[in-house]
């Protein structure tokens, strides 16, 4: 089978078969690959699939922290929402009342005046109401076994994180009927999403049952 001929069973044969220049320098080209791959350092990290932030990666923060117990799932969401919202309120009262008088020379200075601050007064209400609806939120909490206090953050006025202790014996039923609430303590309302709380223990603490306040005489 030394030559190079392709015979199929008849006594002519073929032209002889020339090989595919390509097909070496492809070959070369897989080998390379191969090799530069095979120098990529890999951790364990770079195997593994995950959902979530990873330790240490929310909200907004790449270093590794300890005693952090509880994300917020939705907290990057939250910020970016309301970044957004006090962007909004911020043009509007500052072009707002500029736009209005600018566009409409022709109106009169009262109705200009009245235009400008409807504008005004929807964007900043807008932002209000969003605050009040998502200030509950808990982005992040840390707490160490068999400690009385924990520690919380939460998203301020104007989007920056602050940092809460709550003791235990603090924390009260919220007894509102706002949305999104989890319990109450020193007079402000907290949320954690209990679905993502994997700390049974701690989330039974966070969760007070309310006290009855029923005879017991009643049934009777």
């Amino acid at each position: 089978m030394g030559s190079a001929y392709r015979c199929f069973g008849s006594s002519t044969c073929q032209r002889p078969i020339s090989p595919n220049p390509s097909f070496k320098t492809s070959s070369h080209l897989a080998i390379f690959q191969r090799r530069w791959a095979s120098q990529i350092p890999t951790t364990e990290e770079d195997d593994k699939i995950s959902i979530g932030p990873r330790s240490g990666g929310q909200p907004g923060e790449g270093d590794k922290e300890t005693g952090v117990v509880y994300y917020g799932p939705i907290s990057n969401t939250i910020k970016k929402v309301k970044l957004l919202s006090l962007s909004t309120c911020c043009l509007s009262v500052s072009l707002g009342p500029v736009i209005t008088f600018m566009t409409s020379p022709d109106m009169n200075v009262i109705l200009k005046g009245a235009v400008a601050s409807s504008v005004i007064f929807l964007s900043a209400t807008t932002t209000a109401a969003l605050h009040w609806f998502v200030s509950p939120y808990v982005h992040k909490l840390r707490w160490q076994p068999g400690s009385d206090s924990f520690e919380v953050e939460m998203l301020s006025w104007l989007a920056t994180y602050i940092p809460k202790t709550i003791k235990f014996s603090d924390i009260r039923p919220p007894q509102t009927n706002r949305p999104f609430v989890t319990f109450k303590a020193n007079g402000n309302f907290y949320f954690v999403d209990a679905e993502h709380c994997h700390n049974k223990a701690l989330l039974a603490r966070l969760t007070p049952k309310e006290v009855s306040n029923e005879s017991p005489f009643k049934n009777l």
